[in-house]
């Protein structure tokens, strides 16, 4: 009797993610729809449920699958979160060669049109949220914390803008830049006057954004990334 060998569960299971990827990607399941049963698709794919149930955890780790138990309920399609996306992205930059330019062109076209949406759209307890988040890094001086609220600065830019797009991809990038941030800040020999340079370039940008200037708020925000890039990464 032949086992089946490690190889062959690898592609097993290439196999079932992928089956499950292409129907997702060619819409034959959509975002709230249940996936067929482990038994049903072991048996079309001529493969162990075993190796299903690992493809479907891989999925659900991507945030594309939830799975809950109970009578009607089962695995069903979902939203990515741009937590999950954000993960993902993390990884791909730590393998993935490309420079630290290229990744302030990608901010600069994203934040650029969530800053100008921003601006635009914001309502008062989204904008009160941003505000309050440039006065507590006025008053930060720990770097690791001010690390922290500069990226949830440029994530909630775009949750004010309101498109999930522009919102996910922008939480992922940033979310993902911030462990390379805080390395970059901590080998600066004064990172408090790139600190202090920060505390007055974010409130601007709120400011454009409170006072909905489009066209500033925008320029204001790819003058700062192409600054602070230049400064952390040279």
């Amino acid at each position: 009797m032949n086992l089946p060998s490690e190889q062959d569960d690898q592609k097993a299971f290439l196999r079932a993610f992928g089956h499950i990827q292409e129907r997702i990607l060619q819409g034959e399941l959509s975002v709230g729809d249940k996936l067929p049963t482990e038994r049903s698709l072991a048996m079309e794919l001529g493969i162990s449920r075993g190796v299903v149930r690992e493809a479907i955890r891989a999925l659900q780790a991507y945030g594309v699958l939830d799975s809950r138990p109970g009578r009607g309920q089962g695995t069903r399609i979902i939203a990515m979160q741009g937590a999950a996306l954000g993960q993902m992205f993390s990884l791909h930059l730590a393998t993935a060669a490309q420079s630290q330019s290229d990744l302030a062109e990608t901010r600069v076209a994203l934040e650029r049109s969530a800053a100008k949406l921003a601006a635009a759209v914001w309502t008062p307890p989204l904008l009160e949220e941003l505000e309050s988040l440039v006065e507590t890094m006025d008053a930060t001086t720990v770097m690791q914390t001010y690390n922290d609220l500069d990226t949830q600065f440029h994530q909630q830019v775009a949750i004010i803008s309101g498109n999930p797009v522009l919102r996910d991809l922008t939480l992922a990038i940033r979310g993902a830049l911030r462990t390379p941030i805080l390395r970059a800040s901590r080998a600066l020999e004064d990172w408090g006057s790139l600190r202090e340079r920060l505390c007055t370039e974010h409130r601007g940008i709120y400011e454009a954004i409170a006072k909905r200037d489009e066209e500033a708020a925008a320029d204001l925000v790819e003058a700062h990334i192409r600054q602070a890039s230049a400064s952390l990464f040279g």
